[in-house]
């Protein structure tokens, strides 16, 4: 008999006591044959599950699941105490349209004259605001239409990358050219929707946008699962006048974290071709950063946000859990992922988040949310507010990363806003970090599975990568013991996360333990199986999505190859407004040296 140990209750955890403990991961790297020939065996009746018993023992996995005493009693979804009211905020109006909803923002952001960048080109570079977009429509400098045509020809030209590499993959000039036409009108009218008309905006693949399928970027999921209509969150957006320009790649379900992908190529980083851009929202990420769209929706259910954003140098928000409605994704029944945006600034952030925002009829029962909010940037002394707030680090895991290089430059940034705003850093200690990331992986993985064992039950399972079926073995091996156990231990960790935010506002980190990594030639044709990279690209991610926080990812700096860093700031639940307002002070702070990608489009000036 296999002696169990026996936790104590959160409650009574020592925290003095309390000892980081470097997350090793037992998992080889495979990529072509090799990686092939292991998930074929790994699928077979016996030897597969064998294996897969090994390597969880490897990494403790059944330990903890299965032969340990979690004395908290499950917790299924996120559940929180009452909040209160964030500080110098604008309540936005949940129930109002869209378009007042930007509106309301429109005037949450600082005083910005469109004209001045207009008129010196000698500027460093940085990337055009919604704002310079309106104002260029406006004022007839450009038409939505005349944007539309240099995307298309951008994304054509994409489109014949040897090897394939596409940022869309699924995109109709015929409907891209359509909708921009009609916004041109609007404004020959003098009759725009929104500051957000004309807006050219990407969609990850695995949310609706009515005509396209959404494949999840697999070759398949069409053939089961028909679009009728746009996901609540699209047609929100689609009201204010946003121009959509089509279906952006990404990691297969999102069942990765790097963006490749060999079913359509494998999106690559704009700030460095031979390195992947993170993923599983790989190509909107990538199309933010080059410059193509002002921004586009990904999900977020394990960083799929959050990392693409960090590794493309771009702002990636992963809103509380519930904030958004998930209808109309493929995954909108899970306790986990989000529906987030993607832009080049913390402002451009708010105004697209503004718009798409608003709770699911269920989740307003069972959450109970709070008004949504954001930062009054414009009317408040923001100085006198963000000194006030308590920044939370746990030194141990904040310095775990794979080159000093990442948390140094954190470092940096938060310097800055200290010494510039006087915000107190907190020394903090969160137990339990390795126990939280596999509750995640169980919890992510049964959700998974629920949704797409059927069809892989009659036959579809086969046509998916062979990343995702190495994943779909792993997951297949979890018990419904194993989803009770995760699920109590959620309820621990997010009562040890409580408790962190009733001493600080913030909890701050790196947003991912290493930048960019390099696409193995080798793994284009097959993919591959990296679950040291992987740890590294999640490390700091995880509370987001298991307990629901809100997060979001600012860039910071380079690291000495030129690659982008980002600073992760957690918040307390339902604190959008506090670390938009924190990451729009650090982005003023360290956006100086922003520097141009590789391949960046200049979209305005061209025209």
């Amino acid at each position: 008999m296999v002696k169990k140990l026996e936790m104590l209750p959160a409650t009574d955890v020592d925290l003095s006591s309390v000892k980081y403990e470097h997350e090793v991961v037992k998992a080889p790297h495979l990529t072509g044959f090799v990686f092939r020939l292991f998930v074929r065996i790994l699928e077979l009746p016996l030897i597969g599950p064998a294996i897969m018993t090994h390597l969880k023992k490897d990494n403790k996995v059944d330990q903890l699941l299965r032969n340990t005493v979690i004395p908290e009693g499950p917790m299924f979804k996120p559940e929180y105490p009452p909040q209160e009211t964030e500080p110098g905020v604008a309540v936005l109006d949940e129930d109002g349209s869209p378009a007042g909803r930007v509106e309301s923002a429109l005037k949450c952001l600082p005083q910005y004259d469109p004209s001045k960048s207009w008129e010196d080109s000698s500027l460093p570079f940085r990337y055009w605001k919604i704002r310079d977009y309106a104002y260029a429509y406006r004022t007839g400098k450009v038409t939505p239409s005349m944007v539309a045509e240099r995307i298309i020809s951008v994304i054509e030209e994409n489109c014949r990358l040897k090897p394939p590499a596409p940022l869309l993959i699924s995109f109709d000039a015929a409907d891209v050219r359509k909708q921009a036409a009609a916004s041109t009108q609007r404004f020959e009218a003098g009759n725009p929707l929104s500051i957000l008309d004309g807006i050219f905006i990407a969609i990850k693949d695995d949310i609706d946008l009515y005509p396209h399928p959404s494949n999840g970027a697999s070759t398949w999921m069409h053939e089961v699962r028909t679009v009728k209509k746009d996901a609540v969150c699209v047609s929100k957006l689609r009201s204010c006048g946003v121009i959509f320009v089509g279906k952006a790649n990404m990691h297969e379900f999102g069942m990765g974290t790097t963006g490749n992908n060999p079913n359509y190529g494998t999106t690559r980083n704009p700030h460095a071709p031979d390195r992947y851009t993170g993923g599983s929202s790989s190509g909107p990420a990538a199309i933010v950063a080059s410059g193509i769209c002002s921004a586009a929706l990904g999900t977020d259910g394990g960083g799929s946000v959050r990392i693409p954003s960090s590794l493309c140098g771009v702002v990636g928000l992963k809103s509380n859990y519930g904030r958004t409605s998930m209808e109309g994704s493929l995954c909108d029944s899970g306790t986990v992922e989000i529906i987030g945006p993607i832009a080049s600034s913390v402002e451009d952030i708010m105004l697209v988040y503004a718009a798409m925002l608003g709770s699911s009829p269920e989740n307003r029962i069972s959450l109970r949310p709070p008004p949504p909010c954001l930062p009054a940037l414009s009317f408040i002394d923001d100085s006198n507010i963000l000194g006030s707030l308590r920044i939370g680090k746990y030194t141990p895991w904040f310095n775990d990363v794979h080159s000093t290089e990442v948390s140094d430059k954190c470092e940096d940034a938060l310097n800055l806003l200290t010494k510039a705003h006087g915000c107190e850093i907190t020394e903090i200690v969160i137990p339990e970090l390795q126990e939280m990331r596999t509750a995640h992986v169980v919890s992510i993985g049964s959700e998974c599975l629920s949704s797409m064992s059927a069809h892989c039950e009659d036959g579809k399972g086969v046509k998916s990568t062979y990343d995702t079926r190495t994943s779909m073995v792993l997951f297949r091996s979890f018990t419904a013991a194993d989803y009770i156990a995760a699920q109590r231990i959620r309820r621990r960790i997010m009562h040890y996360h409580m408790e962190i935010f009733k001493k600080v506002d913030i909890i701050v980190t790196p947003t991912t333990g290493m930048t960019a990594p390099k696409i193995p030639p080798s793994a284009l044709q097959s993919g591959e199986t990296d679950m040291q990279t992987t740890a590294y690209l999640m490390r700091f991610i995880i509370a987001g999505n298991l307990l629901g926080l809100p997060a979001i990812s600012v860039p910071v700096g380079y690291d000495k190859s030129g690659l982008p860093i980002g600073l992760q700031l957690i918040g307390r639940p339902w604190a959008e407004a506090t670390i938009l307002r924190i990451a729009s002070a650090v982005e003023k702070l360290c956006g100086e040296s922003k520097k141009r990608p590789l391949q960046y489009y200049d979209l305005l000036r061209e025209n």
